[in-house]
């Protein structure tokens, strides 16, 4: 029975996760700056915040909302240069939420 107990725990861990990261992506404003900022960092390009705004048109609160939120899904890191704000995609979590997501819809 621990056994079972065990599996079932790790199933929850794997939905839990795979629910957050679900609700990361549910909107589609954070779907394109998470794809714009995997193609920069692709391309070796620095994404700040003020870059986003730029690009996207939306107000740098809104911005800041979103990538508050793509950050607590770990699908985005964010560093620190002098005052200005630079993002990184995650790809490894990423690519774990796909394996997961497989995996689970497949079983």
């Amino acid at each position: 029975m621990r056994i079972r107990n065990e599996i079932s725990k790790a199933t929850e861990d794997d939905l839990q996760f795979i629910a957050n990261i679900s609700d990361a992506l549910a909107h589609p404003a954070r779907l394109k700056m998470l794809k714009y900022i995997m193609n920069s960092n692709q391309k070796l390009e620095k994404v700040y915040t003020k870059t986003l705004v730029k690009d996207f048109g939306y107000a740098q609160a809104t911005v800041s909302q979103h990538m508050k939120i793509l950050k607590h899904a770990g699908l985005v890191e964010i560093k620190k240069e002098y005052k200005y704000t630079l993002y990184y995609a995650d790809l490894g979590v990423l690519m774990k939420y796909l394996n997961e997501t497989k995996k689970y819809l497949n079983s």
